[in-house]
């Protein structure tokens, strides 16, 4: 009866705050501390279902007055506990705090939905403003820079988020205006040896007032992608040094997140059991730190000296650019394979193991990370642990290339492992050999890192959603830039090589969009820079190659006339175009491309490989054209739809242009000597096994015989302003979306991207 009674109580006050025309007077304190340490309140999840959304808009459209009087009750309780000598010593107290925290998480967002609204917390307390000094002529702060350094300050109060240094009792406790809260960060790791310790309760309250922090800075939300300012106000205040706390929390967060161990004891069912308090603590400390380390700086700055000056207004990405220390960079990368490789843990008891799934919220950390120290990016490439960053991305990737509504998870993949194949180390890690057994529906393979990679990156291609077609250039680039360095391709992986660019050469595809062959040309500098610099380890790619020689003669010899070079138009024009014309995969049959003289052996075993990827009737559709010295990212990645070109057509002229820069040389040399070789041996010993020509090639050479070898391009990711808006908007995108127990943003009209609800 107490629980309903008490509920039923606090429902009454949001019902006269909402129907009462009448302002409730501010100093009516009986009516405010029914709200403030109302006993119907329990968790976050209670306010939320006690105020509904109507509640709120109801109180800002009809009686503003008690809207903005209840956010000034909330924000004036805590700038007075956090300012006290006593903090929050007992339950009582420490409830009150908690109920201010949970209103305003509730109420901020549909102030920020309303534009007249939107500056309301950046005017100040009413009495802060009536007693200020004239005389002196010191500016009241705004209520925005009071309520964000309350949050800060009662984050690390002792005996509410931190444990206390000293057991003095509740009668002579810490002062928290002169609290040292380099003494009390979080977790040992980065800037701190010594793990303070916690409890359940703690981290409940610190991630609820992190939660009520990120809801602050979700003002961006509500604003359009043109409309918003290039900062965050709320965001750069806390980030500066107006936040006496910056550096704690800053390395509070970090250590908290990096030194969460979701297995813990390993006991299997042990999640199911005990509650983890430390998941919910770490989740929302990642979404803090993306957020507060979403800075221009790299981006907008023309020099290494400006972009640092720029840090210098964030705190965070400062501090973070001036990470140095190799135990910092090993506890950091330690922390990103154990999370990354968490949801990859295969136990034989089903569901044993905890699984996290704020994969995500980690990509974009990642990002962030290399983007604003280059010493931390430097030593993930020289460290044999960025392969435990590579085979995770590769799972998410292969797991989510057919769901529409994880293309952005897509997008940041990919474009980490392009600044990642952009270094020389990178490609040299990838010939360590895969021995992992990850669960992902690829072809069983014995390889290396490199093979995984082509192979999943071949599965996006052929059997991906078709969201995916403008960062076929991006793969393709990836691939491109590892190429030199591998020195072995297994023969499933040559084979899935080969059969994209039997795919792309068709006349089909290339005649069909004024972008297609440039796909080609990737595909062929990969096979260039396979030949001209891993040329003894690679014979299974040669002889796949000779194999399928064909598609290079038939490429050298596209027809340029005006009947050839129509004839695509006219089939997508059609009424009824055969499907076996529609799909270049499908366009040749496995192993049609095998010569006379090879053992039929091989001939049938190419043909059961090829088998498995012409099933796929997936077309291969057109991608966006990009910088031939760099990789953009495309600008707005909900923008899905395939450009039309009905006003383009192919001609003559446009086909010889690009047809006479084809890099074949490499290749048709290399046909030209090998051929006749490898038939000679067949014939003149009637092998009927491809072991004996394997052999052949691995012991041949080449020296001598092919053009000069061309110079390695590296194509590095060059971000710009596209890229940045569609960072943020992803990012914010993943926020709203994990953030669903409470549901913070949800029913609110979130401008920054658009909510399909299904």
């Amino acid at each position: 009866m107490g629980a309903s009674d008490s509920k039923s109580s606090f429902r009454n006050a949001v019902s006269q705050l909402t129907s009462k025309t009448t302002p409730i007077d501010a100093a009516d304190d009986g009516f405010w501390k029914e709200l403030i340490w109302s006993s119907a309140i329990h968790t976050p999840s209670d306010v939320f279902s006690l105020i509904q959304p109507e509640d709120v808009r109801t109180m800002r459209d009809t009686c503003p007055s008690n809207l903005a009087t209840i956010c000034y009750k909330a924000v004036e309780h805590l700038v007075a506990v956090s300012s006290s000598s006593s903090g929050l010593p007992t339950a009582f107290d420490q409830k009150g705090a908690l109920n201010c925290v949970r209103l305003l998480t509730r109420i901020l967002p549909f102030i920020f939905e309303d534009p007249n609204w939107r500056n309301f917390f950046w005017s100040t307390l009413p009495d802060k403003a009536e007693s200020t000094d004239q005389e002196a002529g010191d500016a009241p702060p705004p209520l925005a820079h009071s309520l964000v350094a309350s949050i800060a300050d009662l984050l690390f109060c002792p005996d509410f988020t931190v444990l206390p240094s000293k057991k003095l009792g509740p009668d002579n406790p810490e002062d928290l205006s002169s609290l040292d809260s380099c003494e009390f960060i979080w977790e040992a790791g980065v800037g701190c040896s010594t793990s303070p310790g916690s409890t359940a309760k703690m981290d409940n309250n610190r991630a609820e007032l992190l939660k009520l922090l990120l809801t602050t800075f979700s003002e961006t939300m509500y604003l359009a992608p043109t409309d918003a300012p290039p900062e965050n106000r709320w965001v750069s205040f806390f980030t500066s040094g107006e936040n006496r706390h910056a550096l704690p929390l800053l390395t509070s967060l970090i250590n908290t997140v990096f030194a969460y161990d979701p297995v813990g004891y390993g006991l299997p069912y042990y999640h199911a059991v005990v509650t983890d308090y430390r998941e919910r603590l770490a989740e929302v400390a990642v979404q803090v730190l993306i957020v507060t380390l979403d800075c221009d700086g790299r981006e907008t700055q023309t020099g290494v000296a400006e972009a640092e000056a720029h840090f210098q207004d964030n705190l965070f990405c400062h501090y973070v650019s001036r990470l140095y220390r190799e135990e910092d960079f090993h506890f950091i990368l330690h922390g990103f394979t154990t999370l990354l490789n968490n949801p990859l843990i295969q136990t034989y008891l089903p569901n044993s193991c905890k699984k996290i799934h704020f994969h995500q919220e980690l990509l974009i950390l990642f990002w962030k990370l290399c983007d604003i120290s280059k010493k931390f990016l430097f030593y993930v490439l020289k460290s044999s642990n960025v392969l435990e960053l590579l085979v995770p991305i590769l799972y998410h990737l292969n797991l989510s290339r057919s769901d529409p509504a994880k293309t952005g998870l897509m997008h940041i993949g990919f474009f980490i492992l392009l600044l990642l194949s952009g270094e020389r180390n990178f490609g040299v890690r990838l010939n360590k050999p895969y021995q992992l057994k990850v669960p992902m529906d690829l072809p069983v393979f014995t390889g290396t890192h490199a093979d995984l990679l082509f192979l999943v990156f071949h599965r996006v291609i052929t059997t991906g959603h078709q969201r995916l077609q403008p960062l076929y250039e991006c793969l393709l680039t990836i691939m491109v830039n590892v190429s030199p360095y591998l020195k072995t391709l297994s023969q499933i992986t040559s084979s899935k090589l080969l059969h994209l660019t039997e795919a792309f050469c068709t006349p089909w595809f290339l005649f069909a969009n004024q972008t297609n062959h440039h796909l080609i040309f990737f595909l062929l500098e990969i096979f260039n820079n396979v030949i001209q610099y891993q040329f003894d380890g690679n014979a299974q790619l040669v002889y796949t190659i000779i194999r399928k020689r064909s598609i290079f003669h038939e490429l050298a010899n596209l027809p340029s006339d005006p009947h050839a070079v129509a004839r695509p138009r006219r089939l997508q024009q059609g009424d009824n175009p055969a499907r076996e014309e529609a799909n270049p995969a499908a366009a040749q049959p496995a192993g049609a491309a095998v010569g006379r003289g090879l053992p039929a052996a091989a001939a049938a075993a190419a043909a059961d490989v090829d088998a498995a990827a012409v099933e796929v009737e997936q077309p291969i559709h057109p991608p966006t054209l990009t910088d031939e010295s760099s990789v953009d990212a495309p600008a707005a990645p909900t923008d899905t739809r395939i450009v039309s070109h009905d006003k383009w057509v192919a001609t003559k002229e446009w086909v010889q242009g690009w047809k006479q820069k084809l890099p074949l040389q490499t290749i048709l040399r290399l046909l030209q000597v090998l051929v006749p070789q490898v038939e000679k041996i067949c014939i003149d010993k009637g092998l009927t096994d491809e072991s004996e020509i394997l052999k052949f090639l691995r012991h041949g050479t080449l020296v001598g015989l092919l053009p000069v070898p061309h110079p390695i391009l590296i194509r590095k990711f060059q971000p710009n302003a596209g890229t940045t808006l569609w960072f943020r908007t992803y990012m914010w995108g993943v926020v709203y979306l994990r953030n669903i127990d409470p549901a913070i943003w949800y029913e609110t009209e979130v401008k920054m991207f658009e909510i399909q609800k299904v």
